[in-house]
């Protein structure tokens, strides 16, 4: 994976993203803003926003920035905010392996399919632990490797062609946190089956 595969599949898929994927990922948004609604009234970093979609499924006394790295996927995340989203306060084109954001900005930090995305899920992981406040909550929803055979071997087959769809299919969930270098808090299924999960962190104060 790499910055120039990713936004080229990214540009691809923009528009037609929400179609495709929308309720495909529409569980995990859902357990993700389960999770998250302790941070009501706290400002609350998405890396990876994407189109947007999730946006409205946050509360308006929250303050939300969403950065990504695909300026196609942000003009549509933009056009949202014209039917008026007072929790967004800032949608920015970033890297998410260098935030430039300072340390300890944020109460919340979110990654909604995004670690098997980044070239570096471990630079990622540091940046949202680095503008993470202490005290405050890291949340991953994400695929990793599965552990039934045959969809295991589907995964590890399509492992070649990771640049042309635009991410890793068979990223494993111990190697994920071992790179981390922290203890998750809580890991729960963030879809049916638990296909995909939501991994929670939170920074010591």
């Amino acid at each position: 994976m790499d910055l120039v595969s990713i936004r080229k599949s990214y540009r691809r898929y923009a528009r037609h993203y929400d179609a495709t994927f929308g309720r495909v990922f529409a569980t995990g948004r859902a357990s993700a803003r389960e999770t998250l609604a302790p941070v009501s009234g706290k400002r609350i970093l998405e890396v990876g926003v994407g189109t947007g979609i999730s946006l409205p499924d946050y509360p308006d006394d929250c303050e939300v920035v969403g950065i990504d790295v695909s300026r196609e996927m942000l003009e549509v995340a933009r056009g949202r905010l014209n039917g008026g989203l007072p929790a967004v306060s800032g949608l920015c084109e970033m890297d998410a392996e260098q935030l430039g954001f300072a340390d300890n900005s944020f109460d919340a930090v979110v990654a909604m399919y995004v670690a098997t995305v980044v070239p570096n899920p471990d630079a990622l992981f540091a940046e949202m632990w680095r503008v993470c406040r202490p005290g405050g909550r890291l949340l991953v929803v994400n695929h990793f490797a599965s552990q039934q055979w045959l969809l295991r071997g589907v995964e590890r087959c399509l492992r070649p062609l990771s640049k042309a769809v635009g991410f890793r299919p068979d990223m494993e969930y111990e190697d994920f946190v071992r790179v981390t270098g922290q203890e998750p808090c809580m890991v729960a299924p963030a879809s049916l089956f638990g296909y995909w999960k939501q991994v929670e962190f939170r920074k010591p104060v």
